[in-house]
């Protein structure tokens, strides 16, 4: 029955997960951590840390990992399997289509009105992610360590640093400033 509970619920966030695996982040949150309580806020984020750091879209990589959590490996391959298994159908049918030569004005109109709601949930996923990488989730304290990696994160991205390399400084600098913390 737990296969089928993680298989069904990844189903669903692969139909509803329009606009890509970002746009997926709050579906994810809202059955793995409130409604089914599998992950923390906190465990969580560092789902979304570790499956950007992965090959491999988002989505598919937190599914595997909660699925791990939640069931082991045979978990992470019926999760992932849920949440790719509408993508894989919507596609068959779409590329009949496409390659068929024809357009397709209901999809097109549908897209339009879709993607800023995309814009949306990317952003709500964004601010989510910055309010409990940032603050103290329990106390709503700044926290100074990811409060710096944040900004200079955002600096050096808008100075066109190559995301691979924002990456590794994060991870330094969060190593390096947490040392220091621990000597002040």
């Amino acid at each position: 029955m737990e296969y089928l509970q993680i298989y069904f619920i990844f189903f669903q966030i692969g139909i509803l997960a329009f606009g890509g695996g970002y746009a997926a982040l709050p579906l994810i949150q809202h059955y793995v951590v409130e409604e089914y309580a599998w992950l923390s806020l906190g465990e969580m984020t560092d789902l979304i840390s570790i499956s950007q750091m992965t090959p491999g879209p988002i989505a598919v990589n937190a599914a595997t990992f909660v699925g791990t959590k939640v069931a082991g490996i045979s978990g992470s391959i019926v999760a992932t399997l849920g949440i790719v298994t509408p993508a894989f159908i919507l596609l068959s049918i779409l590329a009949q289509f496409i390659f068929g030569g024809k357009k397709i004005q209901l999809l097109s109109d549908i897209l339009y009105g879709i993607r800023p709601g995309i814009v949306g949930l990317i952003a709500i996923a964004a601010l989510s992610m910055f309010q409990n990488s940032v603050f103290n989730p329990l106390e709503f304290i700044l926290q100074p360590i990811p409060l710096i990696t944040f900004v200079v994160g955002v600096i050096l991205y808008l100075k066109k640093v190559d995301i691979t390399k924002l990456i590794l400084i994060g991870a330094l600098l969060g190593i390096l400033l947490s040392k220091m913390a621990q000597f002040l």
